[in-house]
């Protein structure tokens, strides 16, 4: 049974707290997809690509990860999965606010995480047999992706409970979003330590079953209410009152603007169709998409940028191992401080708009 609003207001810390790690770990971790590539490329994934080309070209053209041969063939199929996970990471945001508009953030929550779940464990199944269950892969980070925005975006809704503050707490929803791009790097280190890729995915998934059931303890059915909303202002005014008293005062100020503090609803609310052909609505759209998708381009072709850059496209290049080395660390470092520096600077940038009432552009 899903817990009353009361009772997630108390508990409100907790699941913020919470939330943030849950986003560190659960949200956009797709965005690390370079050290994920090479665990894929290290457990054979999509390798049988390589073996028409592995008899017509000499052996020390192409780069073994744990015995497995990998090719540019290989690596075009993986990337085409991640490109079809990060759309949906991208453009399952309205659908999204739709049903959460319907449902509220519950159900959407436990729908993303377990669809989460449901990817690591498909992956860690895929990698008992990669020859035969390569396909799943194309599943796995598609349930991923959209697992992960569904966390997202449910978060986001946390900090309407935290009054005057919420912009700090919005601001470190977003910032844990962006830095679980360093999830999966991280996750490649203990993977180069000699643990074993299908008993990480299944830990990953036993993980994300604990944020569904955090979900459940946690989370109320309905949605969390604005500032702005009638019920968070009629507990805010009368918070000092007592409960008979707020109840007998609440039945009486109903339908009544007459109270200077009391913010009522407008009878005529402005339709939905004026919103989204405002002009800045619209031009916060195509913004917002150049940018999501400059981020998405990029971190699919940045390898094969920096590929060029070291071999020239010439592939019977010698040192290619090293030089593979240093192309997948090259792109760790700069994923990592390009990660680092958005969840350091969103605290700052939440803090400005609670101590001044303003909006950062």
């Amino acid at each position: 049974m899903a817990p009353s609003l009361a009772l997630a207001y108390r508990r409100r810390w907790w699941m913020a707290v919470s939330a943030i790690f849950e986003n560190l770990f659960f949200s956009a971790v797709l965005l690390g997809w370079g050290s994920l590539l090479i665990m894929l490329k290290s457990e054979g994934f999509y390798s049988h690509l390589c073996t028409e080309n592995l008899t017509g070209a000499p052996n020390e053209s192409f780069i073994y990860y744990n015995g497995w041969p990998s090719c540019i063939e290989q690596e075009e199929v993986l990337n085409l999965g991640f490109t079809i996970g990060s759309f949906l990471l991208s453009a399952a945001t309205m659908p999204l606010g739709l049903l959460m508009d319907r449902f509220g953030p519950r159900p959407v929550r436990l729908v993303g995480s377990s669809c989460f779940a449901a990817s690591c464990a498909v992956m860690a199944a895929a990698a008992y047999n990669p020859r035969v269950f390569s396909i799943l892969i194309f599943l796995a980070v598609c349930l991923n992706g959209f697992g992960g925005i569904c966390l997202t975006f449910t978060s986001l809704t946390l900090p309407n409970m935290f009054g005057n503050i919420r912009s700090t707490i919005l601001s470190l929803m977003i910032g844990s979003y962006a830095s679980s791009a360093v999830t999966f790097p991280g996750v490649k280190l203990i993977y180069d330590l000699g643990a074993s890729f299908r008993v990480i995915m299944w830990v990953w998934t036993g993980l994300a079953c604990m944020v569904i059931l955090n979900c459940l303890l946690n989370w109320p059915g309905e949605s969390f209410p604005a500032p702005e909303d009638l019920r968070y202002t009629s507990v805010q005014m009368f918070c000092s009152l007592s409960t008979l008293h707020l109840l007998k005062r609440a039945s009486s100020l109903k339908g009544s603007c007459s109270h200077p503090r009391l913010i009522c609803p407008s009878p005529a609310s402005v339709p939905l169709c004026r919103s989204v052909c405002s002009p800045i609505f619209l031009w916060s759209v195509v913004t917002m998409a150049i940018t999501q998708l400059r981020v998405i381009f990029f971190m699919g072709a940045m390898n094969k940028m920096l590929e060029f850059l070291v071999i020239h496209g010439d592939p019977h290049r010698k040192n290619s191992h090293l030089r593979e080395s240093k192309r997948h660390c090259g792109a760790e470092v700069l994923r990592f401080c390009f990660c680092r520096s958005g969840s350091y600077q969103t605290p700052q940038g939440g803090s400005v708009p609670n101590a001044h009432g303003c909006t950062l552009r």
